[in-house]
């Protein structure tokens, strides 16, 4: 049997940042943690957020996604033994899945011997998840812009110059990727289209120089947040928080519900938070405070 425990480390995110749909994402300082090792049969001991999700082993996104790659790629299924630590909300807009696939892609190259390198690893993922934005934020790490070429994954991270603080403002119910999805149009006008192009490419020029007070501008969209703010309310309420104050930015977290806010470094993230719950109204909310997660992903071997 393998005798050796995997550690992976890997980050929440938040896709799409206004203007960058399906095309830019951000890693925060969130973490899903597992330890692996090959065993004689399946278990798993989940801690954290959701952790009767995360140790179900029923209908289990990470088992599921660990046996499909074993599966197609013809390996011999090494039942694993697993720790979960999980810090990702789920369904909540912060790459839980995305986190998700990324470690069951990994665990299948390490225990199938499939000697995946990282850009294998990632592109797998994102096949499975369906788009590379949230994969390629959790796997690299920083502000990171994706595409597909082919049927392969190029992605690119820069390291934000100025390291922003974000808060994450969740409702109580989850909303799911599919609903959100739906109410996006499959066309746009011309100048919906330019409009956000320009704001792309102001919004990864704001990541590589520091310049916070362009972020306001650079996160309008037209494309997919006037019609998610329908199914996401919170969105409605938030979005004119953008470059108010301490507050750089206001976005959809993904396809939602949550929202990130971007704020300076090293001011009062209180009374930032005082005003997110007035314009919350009574909505009952949660704000997580995080910052940006730099390095790529972390996994490591240990013999044992």
């Amino acid at each position: 049997m393998n005798k050796e425990r995997v550690h992976l480390r890997l980050p929440a995110t938040s896709a799409n940042l206004g203007p960058g749909f399906d095309a830019l994402a951000l890693a925060l300082t969130l973490y899903l943690d597992i330890e692996a090792v090959a065993a004689k049969q399946y278990s798993i001991h989940a801690v954290g957020r959701n952790a009767d999700v995360c140790g179900a082993m029923e209908r289990n996104l990470l088992l599921h996604t660990y046996k499909t790659v074993m599966q197609q790629q013809r390996a011999t299924e090494v039942p694993l033994a697993l720790e979960v630590r999980n810090g990702i909300p789920l369904g909540m807009g912060c790459g839980s899945s995305a986190a998700t696939r990324l470690a069951g892609v990994a665990l299948a190259s390490h225990f199938g011997r499939l000697g995946w390198d990282r850009g294998r690893i990632l592109t797998e993922a994102s096949r499975l998840e369906g788009h590379p934005d949230n994969t390629a934020a959790c796997w690299l790490g920083g502000f990171t812009v994706a595409c597909w070429r082919g049927d392969e994954v190029e992605a690119i991270s820069l390291t934000p110059r100025a390291l922003w603080q974000a808060l994450v403002v969740m409702p109580q119910k989850p909303l799911a990727t599919t609903l959100s999805r739906k109410v996006v149009p499959e066309t746009f006008s011309r100048a919906d289209v330019v409009a956000n192009l320009q704001r792309v490419a102001l919004l990864t020029a704001a990541f590589a120089t520091g310049h916070g007070e362009l972020l306001a501008t650079a996160v309008e969209d037209r494309m997919h947040q006037p019609y998610r703010a329908e199914v996401c309310p919170l969105l409605k309420k938030l979005l004119p928080l953008s470059g108010k104050g301490d507050i750089l930015s206001a976005t959809l977290s993904g396809a939602g519900p949550s929202v990130l806010l971007l704020v300076q470094p090293g001011v009062g993230i209180d009374a930032s938070k005082e005003v997110i719950l007035q314009h919350a109204e009574d909505e009952p909310v949660e704000i997580l405070e995080c910052g940006l997660q730099v390095d790529a992903a972390l996994s490591r071997v240990e013999r044992i």
